[in-house]
């Protein structure tokens, strides 16, 4: 696990950019207080979801609106039908932390 920032870094409800070992991520605080984490960039259009809209479990692309689901990196609507991939998530001693193996198996 690679330790990516304070949790006080990320307020609930946003995402920020962060770059990993070469690797783009969304870290997500969502709106059901768990962090979670993203790869950083829609499956549909080469974009930052980091700059998208947090709403519930979901991150939306600010371009054309699709919803990927913060847990799974499922899009829950069109124009993208690609999941991003997610990546598993620690807290420990208020510093968070994250794996770059896809919990979902899907790779960029």
């Amino acid at each position: 696990m690679i330790r990516i920032c304070s949790t006080e870094d990320v307020p609930k409800g946003t995402a920020i950019s962060a770059d990993v070992d070469g690797t783009p991520i969304a870290l997500v605080h969502g709106e059901d207080g768990n962090f979670y984490a993203a790869y950083d960039e829609c499956s549909h259009a080469s974009v930052a979801l980091s700059e998208g809209e947090v709403d519930g479990c979901t991150l939306e692309c600010w371009l054309h609106g699709s919803r990927f689901d913060l847990r799974t990196g499922e899009p829950s609507g069109l124009p993208a039908t690609e999941p991003v991939p997610v990546y598993p998530v620690e807290v420990r001693d208020g510093d968070i932390y994250l794996s770059l193996t896809p919990s979902n198996g899907v790779t960029r």
